[in-house]
């Protein structure tokens, strides 16, 4: 039978099976990525890197040669493991590959906690082929099956990480380093790791987070982001003044925007991203019944991680089916790489999380050839009052949406947070070690976990004998009298439950049941009771009944309601977005996409800067209140603050930088005060952070001895060389007056 010509060296270097399911598939041409990366991948003898935009086709660059390799032997005896962040996007890639590998004859399987044990038994019996997994899942294999595990994966070919970029800097990052550090270990060899991820910008970082010590053995493929067209508009909105607090009622320039959305979107397949869940359920409930007014049929679906993976999944089905349009109004939990398909635009209620994460959401546009990326930015101010905040007065948060989006357009994202000690997860991870070898001793465990090619390489023997010790006073440790480690009771009450194989912490929250059927799930700081109603699903509920007990919550469709409240950190802002901000209020960088009433907020925001002379004045008097502005990032915000808590002197992070509380202190007291810490030496984490509360942030931090949790909080949350080089500066230019 006569072939087509080939479409290139690359394409020359599949399987004559995979060349001919890309002609089925009716592709013309490799995109930039696969071309690059086959090469290096298909040997499958090397590390890798994959960095690409979203939709580049990063998964297709590492799966067909990976697949290409393991087709060499016949019969196929050898598994290719992907490892995911999110059981929704191993689904979506088990969806992708299951008809190529079926064809191939390579048996593909998602792993994960709502996948049938049938399934896994099936599997472990004769492990072959393509693996979908995520790291707790691995974890879990670890812990049950960690003799058995060189005899399951001992012909485990490639490893591939997907979301590389999403694993760094977070305690699940550490888990997969350790995870993938542990493998090799039981393998006695260096399985051979692919990485794909989003553009790191220092792809460095991404290197030494995938094969930590041996970076420069890592081949590092960066496809070219392509250049299309983009077009950005940042609409603003003003929410009128509240004159009676006492009769403060829900915003109502949600309503102005959803009309906007409803009007503009309609007919065509997008993404909003409003921020927040709370905020995912006033949009979805104000866009519904937009649609029901209209007597059109519903185009705007909800999806965030309180909903059921049944809601989830209705929403991905809408918006991949091409003949009836969708919007998603969601969270970051359509930020990664699920496929839903092209979308026409994306819109951005507020400041998005980081300029990385906008980056990735406005990647889902523009995939169709020709079309441009659409991105939408709306920016809400409160009105101009005369007792309002100075950041009113500075339209921060239409200035910091604009710094953040021109950050963007020129390429610039935050580095990835690669330097973290994240100890919490050494807990846990000493704790799985001992479920993996049955006991072990301490020096084992160093050995594994803390030397130099290790994850946790900075913990120094002493640290861990500490460690240690600590975990056996809070009875997560016992040692037999031979010195092997051991679960002790607390340990194994821990270690036995499903939720030890994660290493980030989880509210406790309250299932949500209507008719019978989950709804999903609310965190317990949300208060209910019987009667009230809420906003869920973009649906009105009314709450019948609350069970403590079987921590259930039942509802009936009702009307009326508002959105609930969620936990969750709204991300920490980077200096050079507070540098980029302060140079649009100087004047100094023009904002060419804003609609009239943006461009009025931020020509309000360069007059107040003016008139409160910011580009000289530091200290502003704001009534009770002191404003310093840093224009520094939160991590050097934080240390600052912590420096002034240590004087005596009580503040908190407010935006572009701190307010301090007066308590009969003026501006020029202050001023001395700060003048005075640039010339005390810096303190150590533990000295910095003795009066702080709060601290314990991750899963495990309760179980670290005091010096460690310092350490491990300082390690991610804080900047002190920053923090200590503004102190200089303003001792310099402020030696004790104001």
């Amino acid at each position: 039978m006569a072939t087509a010509a080939p479409l290139s060296a690359s394409f020359e270097l599949l399987d004559d099976r995979i060349q001919r399911a890309i002609w089925s598939q009716g592709w013309d041409q490799l995109r930039a990525a696969q071309e690059a990366a086959i090469p290096y991948i298909v040997g499958a003898d090397r590390d890798v890197i994959i960095a690409a935009a979203t939709a580049a086709g990063k998964t297709e660059a590492a799966m067909l040669p990976a697949l290409t390799h393991i087709l060499r032997r016949d019969p196929i005896d050898q598994v290719i493991i992907y490892l995911s962040p999110l059981k929704a996007l191993i689904n979506d890639q088990f969806g992708r590959l299951q008809g190529l590998c079926e064809t191939l004859e390579v048996p593909v399987v998602a792993w994960h906690g709502d996948i049938s044990s049938s399934v896994k038994s099936r599997f472990l019996k004769d492990p072959r082929g393509v693996l979908l997994i995520t790291p707790e899942s691995m974890e879990a294999l670890l812990c049950t099956k960690g003799g058995a595990i060189p005899s399951l994966f001992g012909r485990v070919a490639l490893l591939v990480i997907d979301e590389l970029h999403a694993f760094i800097g977070s305690e699940r990052g550490k888990q997969l380093q350790s995870l993938l550090h542990r493998l090799d270990l039981l393998l006695g060899r260096q399985v051979p790791r692919v990485g794909l991820s989003a553009t790191l910008g220092d792809m460095r970082l991404g290197a030494d987070f995938l094969r930590p010590g041996q970076a420069d053995g890592v081949h590092i493929v960066s496809a070219p982001t392509g250049g299309g067209e983009i077009r950005v508009i940042i609409k603003g909105y003003e929410e009128p003044a509240v004159l009676d607090r006492k009769k403060a009622q829900e915003p109502v320039t949600p309503a102005y925007i959803a009309q906007h959305l409803f009007d503009t979107l309609r007919g065509s397949n997008n993404l909003v991203f409003p921020n927040s869940r709370r905020e995912v359920e006033r949009y979805t409930h104000l866009l519904t019944k937009l649609c029901e007014r209209a007597q059109t049929p519903v185009e705007f679906w909800p999806h965030h991680g309180s909903l059921s993976k049944e809601l989830r999944a209705d929403t991905e089905a809408a918006l991949k089916r091409k003949e009836v349009p969708a919007t998603g109004i969601c969270t970051n939990t359509l930020e990664l790489g699920i496929d839903i398909g092209a979308v026409k635009s994306v819109a951005q209620i507020g400041p998005p999380p980081s300029v990385a994460s906008l980056r990735q959401r406005l990647g889902r546009s523009g995939r169709r050839k020709g079309e441009p990326a659409i991105l939408r930015g709306y920016a809400i101010e409160d009105e101009i009052a005369p007792d309002c905040d100075v950041d009113v007065l500075l339209r921060t948060g239409t200035v910091q949406l604009a710094a953040m989006i021109g950050l963007a357009l020129e390429g610039w994202f935050e580095p990835p947070a690669a330097g973290g000690a994240h100890l919490s997860t050494l807990v846990q991870q000493v704790l799985s070690l001992i479920s993996q070898m049955g006991g072990v001793t301490a020096l084992q465990a160093y050995q594994v976990l803390c030397t130099p090619s290790a994850p946790f390489s900075g913990v120094s023997k002493a640290d861990f004998a500490a460690l240690l010790r600590h975990l056996a006073a809070k009875e997560l440790l016992v040692q037999d009298s031979a010195g092997t480690l051991l679960h002790g009771p607390v340990g194994e009450r821990i270690v036995n439950h499903y939720s030890f194989y994660a290493a980030f912490s989880a509210d406790e929250e309250y299932r949500l049941i209507a008719g019978g059927k989950p709804l999903g799930s609310l965190p317990v700081s949300q208060a209910l009771v019987v009667g009230q109603r809420i906003l869920f699903a973009g649906k009105t509920w009314r709450v019948d009944e609350v069970s403590d007990r079987d921590r259930t919550i039942v509802v009936s469709r009702a009307g009326g309601g508002a959105p609930p409240l969620f936990a969750g950190d709204t991300g920490r802002v980077h200096t050079r977005v507070r540098q980029r901000m302060r140079e649009i209020l100087a004047g100094k960088v023009d904002v060419p996409f804003l609609d009239a009433q943006a461009r009025d907020f931020v020509q309000q925001g360069c007059r107040s800067y003016r008139d409160l002379n910011l580009s000289s004045t530091v200290l502003l008097d704001t009534g009770a209140q002191i404003r310093v502005f840093t224009w520094l990032g939160d991590a050097a915000n934080e240390v600052i603050s912590l420096r002034l808590l240590q004087a005596g002197i009580t503040s908190g992070l407010a935006g572009v930088g701190l307010d301090v509380q007066k308590d009969g202190m003026g501006p020029k007291g202050l001023s001395e005060v700060l003048a005075e810490l640039a010339t005390q030496p810096k303190p150590s984490v533990e000295e910095l952070l003795a009066g702080a509360s709060n601290i314990e942030r991750e899963k495990w931090d309760w179980a670290l001895p005091t010096p460690l949790l310092c350490r491990s909080y300082a390690s991610v949350r804080l900047d002190v060389q920053a923090a200590s080089q503004w102190l200089e500066h303003f001792a310099r230019r402020h030696p004790g007056d104001a």
